[in-house]
């Protein structure tokens, strides 16, 4: 077994939570180490589809301390992945990549991270793995017998290889209006989702969703209930290209099938549909599975926390997985004050 070295805290991700937790560290004079299973900078980033749009400018999608450069948009995949990456070497964070940690252990009064034959150990750890290695796909009678091609949206990287095929799209979140709007330029493509697909105001974006996230979290801290805002927090952004989409009648949505069957899927009212390829964007699950051997992630992949801190292992803390560990922490410029409210309680209990 080759032992790393001991730090004060580690990290395990190297996207946009461990690198905004990695800032506050930064300021704290702990020792820190951040384990990161990419090959490069930029977290599940690396992964998204080409073509992907935020929902905010640039100044709007930003972590602690260092502004993404304006862009005459919204911000895509590449700026976000430049942005990223120029952000850890600016601040020389300590990065060792790639390393994929299998197992979190308690060792007396550390806890221990194990990589095939390495460990390393820490008085503190924080989990910042997000959800992109957890895709959920759900199940349908049927589904083994369909003969085209399935991949989910954290797999799906651009739409050149389905031109001219009759392709479902299954999802109504951004991740689904998105990837409809441009297969459906090359494709035939049918979008099936769960309730009718909600749709914000044009001039509603990133910005206003942030806004809520934050009433919300002020709300719960202040033991009220929020406020219902005008729209869902999850509903559809019309960013241009979904607008774009709209405007060739593309967005219109069946209910959800019933069965899969050899070439296709069957509604329950008895009408069936060939299909080449589904997409599944059906969203993701916390990629947890690192701190099982801790016997405290229960069935949906959560851990129980309060704030940002396991109730079960108080070495532990967990950032930018949802709402569950902070209002928008699962975003750019909402991970901010969840990533720093670790620290401070690291710190707090370290010094």
């Amino acid at each position: 077994m080759q032992h790393g070295a001991d730090v004060d805290v580690l990290v395990i991700g190297g996207g946009q939570a461990a690198l905004a937790t990695a800032y506050f560290l930064r300021r704290t004079g702990l020792s820190f180490r951040l384990l990161d299973a990419e090959q490069g900078p930029g977290g599940a980033w690396r992964h998204a589809w080409q073509s992907l749009t935020l929902f905010s400018p640039a100044t709007w999608s930003s972590i602690a301390g260092r502004q993404m450069a304006p862009t005459p948009g919204y911000p895509t995949r590449a700026d976000v992945l430049a942005y990223l990456s120029a952000y850890e070497a600016h601040y020389a964070i300590p990065v060792e990549r790639p390393v994929m940690v299998e197992s979190v252990t308690r060792d007396g009064d550390r806890l221990v991270a194990r990589a095939g034959d390495r460990r390393w150990a820490a008085r503190a750890l924080v989990s910042a793995t997000g959800t992109w290695r957890n895709p959920y796909v759900p199940s349908y009678p049927g589904v083994g017998a369909f003969r085209g091609e399935q991949l989910h949206s954290a797999h799906y990287a651009e739409p050149g290889h389905l031109a001219g095929k009759r392709v479902l799209i299954v999802g109504g979140g951004n991740s689904g209006a998105q990837i409809l709007a441009e297969v459906s330029r090359v494709a035939d493509t049918t979008w099936v989702t769960q309730q009718p697909p909600a749709f914000l105001p044009d001039e509603v974006d990133g910005r206003v969703l942030f806004d809520r996230a934050t009433a919300r979290w002020r709300a719960q801290q202040e033991g009220r209930v929020p406020d219902a805002p005008a729209g869902g927090l999850g509903d559809i952004v019309m960013v241009p290209s979904v607008r774009e989409a709209r405007e060739r009648g593309v967005l219109r949505a069946e209910p959800p099938f019933e069965r899969f069957t050899a070439d296709g899927v069957a509604w329950a009212d008895g009408r069936t549909a060939p299909f080449d390829a589904v997409i599944w964007c059906t969203g993701f699950g916390p990629a947890t599975a690192h701190l099982r051997s801790l016997g405290i992630v229960g069935p949906d992949g959560r851990v129980e926390v309060t704030g940002t801190r396991s109730k079960q292992c108080p070495g532990l803390w967990l950032v930018g997985y949802g709402d569950w560990t902070g209002a928008a922490s699962a975003t750019l410029v909402g991970v901010t004050r969840n990533a720093k409210a670790a620290v401070d309680e690291i710190r707090e209990t370290l010094e």
